[in-house]
């Protein structure tokens, strides 16, 4: 006997494959070795221990050395095709292993049809995914629907994602202004007002109205009301954002470029425009040059740099996300802000991350787990289902209001990027990415479109899985589908 168990299935498979390379049947085969077709269906199904004699025959005939053709027995390789899905998050958690794979070797037709049913299925996956996040496309003139529960705020969002967040426009126009206005690092509110009266704008403090109302502008008498109760950071910007509308009143960029973009909500424009002149006061009052050298010196530390410019720490986040000029890029980073209650009130991704659509989103992101440890930073690496891993961290801005928290405002700031750019990270220089699969915290996007199995925090079946009642089988978390590992 040549070989017994694992050994004579490697044979078989290999002969397999052999005779397959070649355009052979197996009764063509058969009649040349001398056995029959039942026979060697066996053989190469590994349920037949092969013969000396027999294997010597197969091998002269093939052409092939017997010493290169036993070296061979030892790359148990999948099908390309096959070996691909195994990074598939479906076919992991069913178990499947390369070595299930190799089984598959010498059947192309089934790897073909296997392949071909993954991906149907992946298709019919994606078109759920945009049956569940859209309405159907119906007319309205030349223009389809919007998808369902995108608001303009979701166009602004994308808005920003199409410009890689960077206006070059507002960028000079601030510089501009800080060297005719001779204006240190650190600007006062003061300064602002003089920029605004060189602009004939008046500048009062005083109640701006009923309600919350912190600023009112009006531009066609060109008076400028604030709130006294305004302290120095939020009055600096209030006061930056009016000279970016001032701006934009007389270049009509924000125009132009809404032109371009094509929103379809009749508000997005607005918005647009506010945004844009946030933007430029970000720029104002943290100019390009300067604040990239430090960003770069102090090695992204969101805190330090805003004790150097005076600014709060979400401002300084903020204009992190906007270091996209292409003569000096900073790193991709994204940016989300989040209550308590884990609603994202404000987003940004330059690193591809995804956020969700009007469901809530993972409760082990970083953002969210801030709320934990209130007074540090909270610093984590993340793996999405589909391997992208990211390095993020997140900290608590809170505001009381009459010594109340509740009263006030808290919101989790979080910044991230991709795993290998952190070492360019001051939060990261104690946790070196070493081992990727102790380190990176499973996350996903949201429970309801999460690939993941055993999440012990999902809070709702996902979409993806069959969700399949067993009374008598318990996972650790109830909606946590259960898939065939779990047998």
């Amino acid at each position: 006997m040549v070989a017994n168990g694992r050994e004579s299935a490697n044979i078989g498979r290999r002969l397999r494959e052999l005779r397959l390379e070649r355009g052979l049947q197996q009764a063509d085969l058969a009649r040349h070795l001398g056995v029959s077709p039942a026979y060697l269906n066996l053989i190469e199904k590994g349920k037949r221990t092969v013969q000396l004699p027999l294997l010597w025959k197969a091998l002269a005939f093939f052409e092939v050395e017997m010493e290169s053709f036993m070296a061979s027995l030892g790359e148990l390789r999948a099908p390309d095709a096959l070996a691909k899905l195994l990074d598939e998050p479906l076919l992991r958690s069913l178990g499947i292993t390369n070595e299930d794979l190799t089984d598959f070797s010498g059947e192309p037709r089934r790897t073909a049809t296997l392949v071909t049913l993954f991906n149907l299925y992946k298709n019919s996956r994606t078109q759920l995914e945009t049956v569940m996040l859209q309405l159907h496309q119906k007319k309205q003139g030349d223009d389809p629907a919007s998808p369902l529960g995108y608001s303009p705020f979701d166009e602004v969002t994308d808005f920003l994602q199409t410009h890689k967040n960077h206006f070059p426009e507002l960028e000079e126009e601030a510089t501009r202004i800080r060297r005719d206005f001779g204006l240190s690092r650190k600007i006062l509110s003061d300064e602002l007002i003089k920029i605004l009266r060189a602009r004939k704008v008046r500048v009062e403090l005083g109640r701006p109205g009923k309600g919350s109302v912190v600023r009112r502008y009006d531009p066609k008498k060109r008076h400028l009301l604030l709130s006294p109760d305004l302290n120095e950071q939020p009055l600096k910007f209030q006061l930056a954002a009016t000279v970016g509308l001032r701006v934009l009143d007389e270049t009509k960029l924000d125009e132009r470029l809404s032109a371009a973009f094509g929103p379809k909500h009749a508000e997005t424009e607005r918005l647009i425009k506010i945004h844009l002149a946030n933007y430029f006061a970000g720029a104002l009052l943290l100019p390009y040059r300067d604040f990239i050298a430090e960003v770069e010196r102090t090695r992204y530390d969101v805190e330090l740099l805003a004790g150097l410019f005076e600014m709060s720490y979400e401002a300084v986040a903020h204009r992190v996300c906007n270091l996209a000029d292409p003569k000096r890029p900073g790193i991709p980073t994204h940016f989300v802000r989040c209550d308590v209650a884990g609603n994202i009130s404000k987003r940004y991704s330059a690193t591809g991350l995804r956020f969700p659509e009007g469901t809530g989103s993972c409760a082990k992101w970083a953002v969210h787990n801030a709320f934990l440890t209130p007074s540090v930073i909270t610093r984590q690496y993340s793996v999405m289902p589909d391997g992208a891993t990211y390095f993020c961290f997140a900290k608590v801005a809170a505001q009381p209001k009459e010594g109340s928290l509740v009263r006030g405002t808290a919101y989790s700031i979080g910044l991230g990027t991709h795993a290998d750019a952190a070492k360019h990270l001051a939060y990261a220089q104690d946790m070196p990415f070493t081992d990727p699969h102790k380190m990176a915290v499973p996350v996903g996007v949201s429970c309801r479109f999460c690939e993941r199995t055993d999440c012990n925090q999902r809070a709702a079946p996902s979409y993806k899985f069959a969700f399949n009642v067993d009374e008598y089988t318990k996972k650790d978390n109830f909606f946590s589908p259960l898939v065939e590992q779990d047998k």
